[in-house]
């Protein structure tokens, strides 16, 4: 095949030809894409056609033809675009410069989560971020970086117990988008990522095969800052704060150990039950930070628990709440741009699911998984960091973030989902 191929989609399966089963076509080097119109789920048909256009080996497409629309293509190109490929599509129509800003947004965040744990660690990702960031805003972007002992002496102990092990030290990236440069300008949303650069899962070690794909745990971080270059490039004129929990969660004779306890910013006190559980402490630090800026909207993003996958297949990204309108607005916008989202349960007394004889808290049950309800028993955790009892706070456990293997509808590496949820939601 030439070196761009061009897509079209048909109205009408071709008469000659044709394995409607298989969704494409290539006729004179050129493909064709056709969904039955009876189809449940027309936007998954097309990703799954993307797929099998990447598995033809294919290297650039670009869509070709009055039928498409942006979300058709979209899904197109979400299925199509793999590891050394990212941004190898070229689109059609109206919105033609809008979806190739958005799929350079996904294209970094995606490749940001795909780099290896050599290349992304604390400094790395901070520095990454703050210069992507700034590329988009200029000097509208302020940041600071606080950075190993100096966490110890601001109160961020969550960040440094985890990190502290690593010869590669943790920090906190706080980024402020402030479009209108008035310092008293209010805060309309933070955003909050865990940032685990590579997750050994500490003294509480993973196996090897639990431990392969743990360059990905800082899915979150990219996942938000994602959603913050995203709202820019869509002309965002709001003031919001980005803060990424950095550590690489690592064994030493400087660990953080089973049975320590660590006492936060707000005097919530909590035992180390599992080291393996480790986003739960970092993200602590991130909300409280957030909280401190009296914004009314905070969402975090995290590669939180075994327990998500386990609930959604890692087909969805589960979606945790204590305010109801709040988290009907996350499903709403989700719906909007077609990012496939699920509420799991909480309620205040998920706080007490994990409890601990010597602190106000443990940070997991010592059993594997955290036991039944994991994941909600961790969204319990992060809702005693939050202000106002959980109002205007969103909790995003992203388990569809990354896939070890491809599948029918992605390919190996990051997916990017949420960015756009998430940048609707702070637009």
């Amino acid at each position: 095949m030439t070196t761009t191929t061009s897509i079209f989609l048909s109205n009408e399966a071709p008469s000659t030809g044709w394995q409607s089963n298989n969704l494409v076509q290539i006729i004179d080097e050129q493909i064709h894409i056709y969904v039955e119109p009876d189809s449940l789920y027309p936007l998954r048909d097309l990703q799954r056609a993307g797929r099998k256009v990447d598995g033809l080996g294919v290297k650039h497409i670009n869509f070709v033809g009055d039928n498409w629309s942006a979300e058709q293509q979209w899904s197109v190109a979400l299925g199509f675009t793999s590891v050394g490929k990212l941004t190898s599509v070229d689109f059609c129509g109206d919105q033609q410069v809008e979806l190739t800003k958005k799929l350079a947004v996904y294209a970094w965040a995606r490749d940001l989560t795909n780099q290896t744990p050599a290349e992304l660690y604390p400094a790395s990702i901070a520095e990454k971020t703050i210069n992507y960031l700034s590329q988009l805003a200029g000097d509208k972007i302020t940041t600071v970086v606080t950075s190993g002992e100096a966490l110890v002496e601001q109160g961020w102990l969550g960040i440094y117990n985890v990190g502290k092990a690593s010869i590669n030290p943790p920090c906190l990236l706080e980024v402020d988008y402030n479009p209108s440069g008035d310092a008293n300008a209010p805060v309309a949303a933070c955003l909050v990522g865990k940032g685990i650069t590579f997750d050994s899962g500490g003294y509480s070690i993973k196996s090897n095969a639990g431990m392969f794909d743990m360059k990905c745990d800082m899915g979150g971080a990219a996942v938000v800052a994602g959603a913050l270059a995203l709202a820019i490039e869509s002309g965002l004129e709001k003031r919001v704060k980005l803060f990424l929990c950095c550590a690489e969660n690592m064994i030493s004779g400087h660990a953080y150990k089973l049975g320590d306890v660590i006492r936060y910013k707000n005097g919530v006190t909590m035992e180390v039950a599992n080291t393996d559980a480790e986003g739960r402490i970092v993200l602590a630090d991130g909300l409280l930070a957030a909280g401190e800026t009296g914004a009314p909207l905070i969402i975090d993003a995290a590669t939180l628990t075994g327990a998500a996958v386990s609930a959604t297949g890692g087909d969805y990204t589960a979606l945790f709440a204590l305010d109801q309108q709040a988290a009907d607005q996350a499903i709403a916008a989700a719906k909007q741009v077609n990012e496939p989202i699920w509420q799991l349960p909480l309620e205040q007394w998920h706080q007490s699911k994990c409890p601990s004889a010597f602190a106000d808290t443990a940070n997991s049950r010592p059993i594997p998984g955290g036991g039944p309800g994991g994941a909600s028993n961790a969204a319990g955790f992060l809702s005693r960091f939050v202000p106002n009892q959980g109002k205007g706070w969103l909790h995003f456990d992203i388990a569809a973030a990354y896939n070890g293997k491809a599948n029918e509808c992605w390919a190996v590496g990051a997916t990017g989902i949420s960015i756009e949820t998430i940048a609707t939601l702070i637009r």
